[in-house]
């Protein structure tokens, strides 16, 4: 089959222009084009009046080795590559022996992969999870929202689904992925009642709802497959002889023995981070950012992106990008943006508040929001690996005493925001947070760097998004869970821990992601990398 790519055709084309399309760039008669298949949809706005689709497709011609002759020295005309997911080892293959069973702590996007492909692999995985199941979770979840009490083992950190349950659901990363896992993870998302247009369309997402379905059918595949889930169960040891792992201790007592783990276990987990530097394991700071959630009204957003296309229903509910280097140094940027969302509680400890965005699929919420964050590294909070985590805590418990110490969130209109003035009412942009805000002067909500970086910024956003920096515009503080503020350094070949073997460190905790997709990726890539070390040990073994 043939790749074609940079395919242009206008927003509300015809269906058979496409394949006319595709015969008029390879020279093809109808009768010559015996199929094609989408594999990506673009939107190109940059111009809103003339908003075009750009496609990229797998065709199958009559004469596919002539055509990749005559277009030798085209660019955009390859053959389609091999995106087919091939498994590195075969449970049923391996040796006899005494062989553990593989564990996987953390039921996120990288635990619930890594846990598919070693059940794929006939490897049996035991999966444990701190929190509750998806279903009991969301009853916990939105319970906090509604009534303010917050279970710290069941909330947006903790519980199968992991953080990217409620958030917008996005399924697009910026990482290097030669071996197309990517793929594998979409087409498994499919598989577990995803919509099939995420293998397809440029910034695909799912939402939170259907995020649920998809969790419990991925469980179940997993179960039938040879796998077992246990929740409720956290991890408060890791059994170390010789540097090598060989069990694990949890929050009821009981030991499990274990001699291959993987750690997925998240950005919030902090007392397994505390665990885990207690007992020797490599862990190092690491960058992470801090800011303030940013809502405006959708329609805003819809017509600064695609001007007299706003609202039209192949576009859907717009989003945007934004970065600004500050004159401090300090470089500012948009993160997690939710079109058509809400702002969420996202606490995991008591007595600290964090905010996080979340949409539904259909993004129709009149609000969009992100976060605005300002980029921090272990510069500013020097001294120990776990410091980042102490500087979070600190600013979360600012955030909630602000808030009126009940979870409520500090806000404040961004015109009063921008003049240093405390805020006493609402413009015309209502908050979405739950359980509630409190209006008042966001200036002790947050370090001064990134306070003066943000005022900078957010003046400067508006000559790309006009109306960005609206008076009415509402900011709700804070968001410091952008990304691990540690990372749980691991071998390049083998992804091992630098000092315990037979420990895997994996996904957006350990600092090796950032997003569902990319968290997903690091999972399958842990699973292979523990496979081979099974497959190498049972080898070794038998020989010997």
């Amino acid at each position: 089959m043939l790749r074609l790519t940079e395919i242009k055709l206008p927003l509300d084309h015809a269906a058979e222009a496409l394949p006319a399309a595709i015969c008029a760039r390879l020279g093809l008669s109808g009768d010559e084009l015996l199929g094609f298949t989408i594999f990506r949809r673009g939107v190109d706005a940059r111009r809103r009046s003339a908003i075009h689709f750009i496609y990229t497709v797998d065709v199958e011609t009559r004469r596919d080795a002539a055509l990749l002759a005559t277009f030798a020295n085209d660019p955009h005309i390859r053959p389609t590559p091999d995106t087919n997911y091939r498994f590195v080892a075969d449970g049923q293959s391996m040796p006899p022996g005494n062989r553990l069973r593989p564990v996987v702590i953390g039921t996120g996007p990288c635990g619930i992969l890594a846990a598919l492909i070693l059940a794929q692999m006939g490897l049996n995985p035991l999966i444990l999870e701190r929190g509750k199941a998806v279903r009991e979770r969301t009853r916990d979840t939105w319970g906090f929202w509604r009534k303010s009490v917050l279970d710290p083992e069941s909330n947006v950190q903790f519980g199968e689904g992991g953080a990217g349950t409620f958030s917008d659901g996005k399924l697009y990363s910026q990482i290097k992925d030669p071996r197309h896992y990517g793929r594998k993870v979409l087409t498994e998302f499919v598989k577990a009642g995803a919509p099939e247009e995420i293998l397809y369309v440029s910034k695909p997402h799912i939402g939170t709802f259907r995020l649920v379905k998809m969790v419990e059918h991925m469980r179940a595949t997993i179960e039938a497959l040879g796998g077992e889930f246990r929740f409720s169960s956290r991890v408060d040891d890791i059994l170390i002889e010789n540097g090598h792992v060989r069990g694990l201790s949890l929050a009821d007592g009981e030991q499990i023995p274990a001699d291959h783990v993987v750690l997925a276990i998240g950005h919030s987990a902090r007392d397994t981070f505390e665990m885990l530097h207690a007992r020797g394991i490599f862990i190092e700071a690491k960058p992470f950012s801090i800011g303030c959630r940013i809502e405006h009204p959708q329609s805003l957003i819809d017509r600064a992106r695609y001007g007299p296309s706003a609202g039209h229903p192949l576009l859907g509910a717009a989003d945007y990008k934004l970065v600004h280097h500050a004159s401090n140094g300090r470089s500012v940027y948009s993160f997690c943006m939710c079109p058509g969302g809400t702002v969420v509680a996202a606490a995991s400890e008591p007595g600290r508040l964090v905010t996080n965005g979340m949409s539904q699929y259909s993004r129709d919420e009149r609000n969009a929001n992100s976060a605005i964050v300002v980029a921090i590294t272990p510069e500013d909070y020097p001294g120990h690996p776990l410091a980042g985590v102490a500087f979070q805590r600190h600013w979360e418990e600012r955030a909630f005493v602000l808030g009126g110490s009940n979870y409520n969130a500090p806000a404040q209109r961004v015109g009063d925001f921008i003049a240093g003035s405390p805020s006493s009412q609402f413009g015309n942009v209502l908050p979405s947070y739950k359980p509630g805000v409190h209006l008042c002067d966001l200036a002790t909500a947050l370090p001064d760097f990134a306070l003066h970086a943000m005022r900078e910024a957010i003046p400067a956003f508006d000559k790309q998004i006009r109306g960005f920096s609206h008076a009415d515009t509402l900011l709700t503080a804070i968001e410091t869970r952008t990304s691990s503020p540690i990372r749980i350094k691991r071998n390049d070949d083998d992804l091992q821990s630098l000092n315990t073997r037979g420990l895997f460190p994996a996904g957006e905790g350990a600092g090796y992601a950032g997003g569902i997709l990319s968290a997903a990726v690091d999972g399958i890539k842990v699973a292979e990398a523990l496979a081979q070390s099974l497959l190498a040990n049972a080898t070794s073994h038998s020989s010997g």
